[in-house]
């Protein structure tokens, strides 16, 4: 059991939308991930997912709205809500979400999908 200092681990990789696992909350992971540019459009049948802005700032779209993210300030995405990240500039997220969850949802298999590893 440790400290863990967020700029230190997002200092350890430069990949766009490859989560990094960081931490574990009895079933949850918390990841880092780098962003910039769009994602695809997904949900995640039974995973709800949390978005904390630490750097940058990220649009959540949803279907029926858009929602921007500056530092600081979180999102949670129930299961089952599609849902797209898009961030202009690079932007670095703390998202809290159940282990296992594949990071493009409903989109296993496509070309986003990556299995996260510690860092």
């Amino acid at each position: 059991m440790g400290k863990v200092n967020l700029r230190d681990k997002l200092a350890l990789f430069d990949e766009l939308w490859s989560p990094k696992i960081v931490g574990q909350v009895g079933e949850m992971h918390l990841k880092l991930v780098k962003v910039k540019g769009e994602f695809e459009w997904h949900s995640h049948a039974n995973e709800d997912e949390l978005f904390y802005v630490v750097q940058g700032r990220m649009t959540l779209h949803f279907r029926d709205r858009d929602v921007i993210l500056e530092p600081g300030e979180f999102i949670t995405v129930p299961k089952g809500v599609e849902h797209k990240p898009e961030a202009e500039e690079e932007t670095h997220l703390l998202v809290i979400e159940p282990v296992g969850t594949v990071n493009t949802g409903d989109n296993e298999g496509s070309v986003r999908t990556v299995e996260p590893e510690w860092i």
